[in-house]
């Protein structure tokens, strides 16, 4: 007989009831040191005083309010992230695979007010991923979760990640634009090179083309910069936030230069939910948090700590790890050994990470982690890699 929640998920049997700060506490009393956010959510950790605040203020005042009306947070919060990025607008809306469906909107968009509505087509990566639905699915163009779901949406041609030549190659009369992620998630935590994020800019701007950068699980501090791709010194036309940008709320954003989001005129698109005054409300104040002097410096050196904690496990037992991967606060293991077992056994031994493609296992603590918490983590990984050997 099904279970009346649909068995969508592999779950573990694990059930929280609070947490706070980088910890969780099962419902057995057990403590977690949450090394997973809830994939890259909770990005100031659990129960963050100020964003438990700025919620319970903004729940006393107004819950929801439609977008037919003006919603104050939504200004607020567009107008700060226009400023702190390339863009000059954004769109507001629930989820990191709703960014992306607006993001590839956005794009076709662009090229179709032009005159050219032939030009819809968006070349994307080999080992991607940008959500869950039916065009976010067919962008990322994996089989796995595209199988049993009939015909993919069409409009999506794929290289491998990383490879400018396959790129080139690739562009035709229907392309529109380019879609990629500083660092890929759930596809293993390859990191794209600057040179690369640089030359698809590049490769953009000569053929007419616009840059969409799929930063939901690498924005807002995550990689030590607000959004990854400035370390790369490159701004995209297009971006998706999600993710850590609601710190455990929900929320999704498309960001946008003027010139890309020229078609976007009122009908265009739309969203229930999207920035409704609580999401605003909370987003606001985790904007607020990142902000201040010396958070972002902080989430650096912390990552640097972890990672080079990271390499010498990865040295000292390598029957167990092959190598680290990633970028800043996003990061972890390839693996020698079965990743989801990994992945277990750091479980049972009190710490909570992800699973990745290519066999990988990802460390995503909250930003809000000191060294405290990394050589916690460290003795855990230690303890079960010692495990295997």
């Amino acid at each position: 007989m099904i279970p009346a929640v649909m068995p969508t998920y592999a779950r573990s049997e694990l059930m929280f009831d609070r947490g706070e700060g980088p910890y969780l506490y099962a419902t057995n009393g057990r403590r977690y040191l949450d090394f997973s956010s809830g994939v890259a959510v909770t990005s100031l950790g659990h129960a963050h005083p100020r964003l438990v605040a700025a919620l319970t203020e903004q729940a006393q005042k107004l819950w929801h309010c439609s977008n037919l009306y003006q919603i104050a947070g939504q200004k607020r919060l567009a107008e700060r992230l226009v400023a702190l990025s390339f863009a000059d607008t954004a769109f507001f809306c629930n989820s990191g695979a709703e960014a992306m469906e607006g993001a590839i909107k956005v794009a076709r968009k662009y090229h179709a007010v032009a005159g050219h509505e032939e030009r819809y087509r968006l070349i994307a990566c080999t080992g991607s991923f940008h959500g869950r639905t039916l065009a976010t699915l067919a962008a990322a163009g994996a089989e796995k979760y595209l199988k049993g779901f009939g015909p993919p949406a069409p409009g999506f041609d794929h290289v491998a990640y990383g490879n400018l030549n396959e790129m080139r190659a690739k562009v035709s009369k229907e392309t529109a634009g380019i879609i990629v992620e500083p660092v890929q998630g759930e596809g293993g935590l390859a990191v794209a090179s600057i040179d690369y994020l640089k030359d698809l800019r590049t490769l953009c701007d000569e053929f007419g083309l616009l840059l969409i950068f799929d930063e939901v699980q690498t924005g807002m501090g995550r990689t030590g910069k607000l959004f990854a791709h400035e370390w790369a010194g490159v701004t995209p036309d297009i971006m998706a936030l999600a993710k850590g940008l609601g710190g455990g709320f929900p929320i999704g954003a498309v960001l946008a230069t003027e010139t890309a989001a020229k078609g976007m005129t009122a009908g265009t698109h739309g969203s229930t939910f999207g920035g409704n005054p609580l999401a605003m409300a909370v987003a606001n104040e985790v904007l607020t948090v990142m902000t201040e002097p010396g958070f972002l410096p902080r989430v650096e050196r912390i990552a640097h700590a972890l990672r080079s904690r990271l390499e010498a496990l990865a040295k000292a037992y390598p029957k167990v790890f092959a190598e680290v991967r990633g970028k800043g606060l996003l990061v972890g293991f390839k693996c020698v050994v079965p990743n989801l077992e990994v992945v277990e056994k750091l479980r049972g031994a009190g710490l909570l990470t992800v699973a990745a493609g290519e066999n990988v296992v990802r460390l995503l603590p909250p930003l809000i982690i000191d060294e405290s918490h990394v050589e916690e983590a460290v003795g855990m990984i230690k303890a079960v890699a010692g495990s295997w050997s």
